[in-house]
């Protein structure tokens, strides 16, 4: 199931300046990350993006997973 969720996060350097989006939607990884983080649900994105899918949410919770498990960090700016 990983492989499948990582699949709808693309990047093209004409979509987006080349940041992960969903499915070329034109809806930035960062973006769905920062609404969740503000504290919406899934149901509320989706209710906001309609052609958003609950697995583009969950696909963008496992990307950021994957950018995370890292050996080691230096501390990141705020």
């Amino acid at each position: 199931m990983e492989k499948n969720l990582l699949n709808r996060i693309t990047i093209d350097q004409e979509i987006c300046h080349g940041k992960p989006v969903i499915r070329n939607l034109r809806y930035p990884v960062e973006m769905i990350l920062e609404l969740l983080s503000s504290g919406m649900t899934t149901e509320q994105i989706l209710a906001d993006y309609e052609d958003l899918e609950r697995d583009d949410i969950l696909a963008c919770l496992q990307y950021a997973t994957k950018l995370s498990q890292v050996k080691s960090i230096n501390k990141i700016a705020i």
